[in-house]
């Protein structure tokens, strides 16, 4: 069967094997043409104007007598600006372009009885398939907003000093937060483990008192429980905290995991309200997570509900701990901000696990918790600082990127997957670029949503994508389509056996052998398809038999006939001031002249406005010798002798060149011997211009000199300075001593205490008279 028959059938079942071979190797030769449209046209034309849209850059013209005789419906797909340029009047072009429209956008408002902390609210966008479009959110954080913070506590015996210290500590923890706003209620829930073997021992006296030693009273064991829901009253926090006593549990790690599900999920039970949820988790161990429960015969992952009862209690022996992710999804969705207080021993392990919970932040704990209410304060303010701006529930095909616009200078200038601000001030603006694309149609509208981490606004963004034509000139058995089809943005959709652009021939049995050329067996050239006993080309290809391709002629810097020409028929037509297969040689010459006006310095040859320089030059002009002291120092060496002895001859050495000696001496930069020499290009001939050396001194006897004469005067000037100093010393030495003999007054005084020695002498042979 012909090829063109088997493509107008429209049926498989008409076609046999090679025919279908051979549409396969037709369309596949139709792609490979395409795949070069793009980086010359902008566009990929398409046959028809739904598929039309779908190809990026391009625009449809529905105009009836657009295509001239013999083209393709094709022809009709093409960038906008060639369609107009082909003679397309504005009117008659289908080219919708990305658009968007708000249909909410209140203004940022700090007044709590309107707040708007994210902007836009509600917006419609339309898309091209591949065509990017982006619009900007804005985020202020309200001053004053109000906050529901719940304290999560650890209530094993581990925490029973904490437990104490927590009672007395509702009322800072409300005044630390009502600085940065009036409203704030606080709520409180406590957890332990679940009550089953390994974590709980089930020894009916330890389940009834867990404490470890004899001296205390313990709580029996739960899993978690809601002790008082969000109250803005400080004395209830801690009258109803003042209620509870430790308890105890067999294993170190928690039920936390356990907790902060319930926390999270009883809304109504908990009391959250819409405005900034804070769950502060405390606790000195680490945590039971996903898989754990196995050990106590316990395998029913957890379905993300509460189950809590009357009393408040949850019983965790009916499902498994809930898994990481589980818990992230459920805190982002009710837009929960986690701070982890723990003790030093656990941190690092809080630390790995806040790192997958977003919005999430790790204080370090004292042993009593006396610390918590600044671990709380700056907790807030680092979650406050960071502001996350992410999408949920986008549609498959519908990628979001974005880019920050921070106050600060950690804006990022290109596009990330989520929009990210640190440091950020309370009542300080962040704006952000959204950017949509969209790589094939959807559905229908389809909606998602942007939201910042941590609140409740969202902007709820509803998405169409444009690829169906309306042209509003639907015709069945069209007049212009000679009432054999359907006229349809200027298109005609022929009816079965017929056959054209205006389908005003039937379809042939057998092959037209006019479309043909000479003795080729390919229909068309294998470039198009033949209607109407004329040849309908495809992609780039054009003449009578679609032989000629204008896009096949030779590139230069990746540009067809190197920008510098037109493509006609697979040769480039090359314009006036450039030559070669494609145009890449240019046939001026004011590149190749040197200062001297002489093309490439007389020494090469100018082409393509380049100089080709002989042998033994180099340069863009060919002004440089390579090597040239190296190249003439015999020369120099035998003129150097030549002056010696007149009778010597240098032709050999110097060749054609001869050396010219200069007023000297001085140094040039050739050196030999004696005398140095430079090599020059001077008016396309070789100058050497050489001079005497001049004189030289040592220059080992004068470093040497010098560096002796420079200690030497530096120590005779060390020895004269310091015996300028001690001759000032003993100088001042010498007049305090005179000054203190002056003022010396010695006065002759009798000393009261003083006696003067007596001696007395007595004989002991002499006996004085009775």
């Amino acid at each position: 069967m012909p090829l063109y028959t088997c493509l107008m059938s429209f049926s498989c079942t008409t076609c046999l094997l090679p025919c279908q071979d051979m549409i396969n190797i037709f369309f596949l030769t139709i792609i490979l043409l395409h795949s070069v449209g793009p980086g010359v046209h902008g566009c990929v034309p398409q046959q028809n104007c739904s598929e039309c849209m779908k190809s990026p850059g391009c625009a449809w013209c529905k105009h009836k007598d657009f295509l001239k005789a013999g083209e393709s419906s094709e022809r009709r797909c093409d960038t906008a600006q060639s369609l107009i340029t082909r003679g397309c009047e504005k009117v008659d072009l289908m080219n919708p372009l990305p658009d968007y429209t708000h249909l909410k956008n209140q203004k940022l408002s700090s007044d709590m009885d309107t707040v708007v902390q994210l902007s836009p609210q509600n917006l419609h966008v339309k898309l091209r398939i591949g065509v990017p479009i982006e619009f900007n959110v804005s985020f202020k954080r309200a001053e004053g907003y109000p906050i529901d913070l719940y304290y999560l506590m650890d209530l094993s015996f581990s925490m029973k000093d904490d437990l104490n210290m927590i009672k007395n500590l509702g009322e800072d923890i409300l005044k630390t937060l009502r600085k940065n706003t009036k409203h704030v209620r606080i709520g409180f829930g406590s957890f332990v483990d679940k009550v089953a073997l390994p974590y709980v021992s089930q020894l009916k006296a330890k389940k009834k008192d867990p404490c470890p030693s004899r001296l205390d009273i313990c709580q029996p064991a739960f899993s978690f429980q809601n002790i008082l829901a969000l109250t803005r009253d400080a004395a209830e926090f801690k009258r109803m905290v003042s209620k509870q006593s430790i308890s105890g549990n067999l294993d170190s790690p928690e039920a936390g995991f356990d907790a902060i599900m319930q926390a999270a999920v009883c809304q109504d039970v908990i009391g959250w309200a819409n405005v900034t949820r804070i769950l502060v988790y405390t606790s000195d161990d680490t945590f039971h997570f996903a898989g754990d429960g196995s050990l106590a015969g316990i395998f029913e992952p957890h379905d993300g509900r509460c189950h809590l009862n009357g009393s408040g209690f949850y019983d965790g022996t009916k499902y498994d701990y809930p898994s990481v992710g589980h818990l992230a999804r459920v805190l982002s969705s009710n837009n929960i901000q986690l701070i982890f207080a723990v003790t030093e021993d656990s941190v690092s392990a809080y630390h790995a696990l806040s790192k997958l919970i977003p919005q999430s932040v790790v204080g370090v704990l004292s042993n009593d918790s006396s610390n918590v209410v600044q671990l709380i304060s700056e907790a807030y303010r680092n979650l406050s600082s960071t502001i996350l701006l992410e999408h949920q529930g986008t549609p498959s095909g519908l990628e979001v990127t974005y880019k920050s616009k921070c106050a600060s200078a950690n804006s990022s200038p290109s596009w990330q997957k989520r929009g990210e601000c640190m440091n950020v001030k309370i009542n300080e603006q962040v704006d952000f670029t959204v950017r949509l694309t969209s790589n094939h149609c959807l559905n229908g509208n389809k909606e998602f949503y942007l939201k910042v981490q941590g609140i409740s606004e969202t902007v709820k963004v509803s998405v169409e994508t444009l690829c169906d034509c309306d042209c509003g000139d639907k015709e069945i058995d069209s007049q212009h389509c000679h009432y054999n089809g359907t006229l349809s943005c200027g298109a005609c959709s022929c009816k079965e056996g017929h056959l054209g652009q205006k389908c005003e021939c039937m379809q042939p049995k057998d092959d037209d052998v006019s479309c043909y050329q000479n003795n080729s067996t390919q229909l068309c050239s294998g470039h198009g398809i033949c209607v109407c006993g004329k040849c309908v080309c495809q992609g780039n290809y054009r003449g009578e038999f679609c032989d000629c391709d204008d896009s096949s002629c030779a590139r230069h810097d990746n540009k067809l006939c190197g920008g510098n020409g037109v493509c006609e028929c697979g040769k480039c037509n090359c314009t006036t001031t450039f030559e070669g297969s494609a145009c890449q040689c240019s046939t001026k010459k004011d590149q190749c002249m040197s200062d001297d006006s002489l093309l490439c310095s007389g020494q090469g040859t100018c082409q393509c406005n380049k100089c080709n320089c002989n042998k033994d030059f180099i340069g863009e002009k060919c002004s440089m010798i390579p090597t040239a002291c190296q190249k003439f120092k015999e020369c120099m060496t035998c003129i150097l002798e030549k002056d010696k002895d007149n009778h010597k001859s240098c032709n050999t050495s110097c060749g054609s060149v001869t050396p010219t000696k200069s007023q000297g001496p001085e140094q040039y930069v050739c050196v030999t011997e004696s005398i140095s020499y430079k090599v020059e290009l001077l008016n396309g001939n070789i100058v050497i211009l050489y001079t005497d050396l001049p004189s030289t001194i040592d220059k080992t006897l004068v470093i040497i000199g010098s560096s002796v004469s420079s200690i030497i005067f530096i120590g005779i000037a060390v020895i004269l300075v310091s015996r300028l100093l001690l001759e000032l010393h003993y100088r001042r030495e010498y007049s305090s001593f005179l000054k203190a003999q002056e003022e010396t007054d010695w006065k002759d005084t009798h000393n009261p205490l003083f006696q003067d020695a007596t001696t007395t002498i007595m004989n002991p042979l002499h006996i004085q008279d009775g």
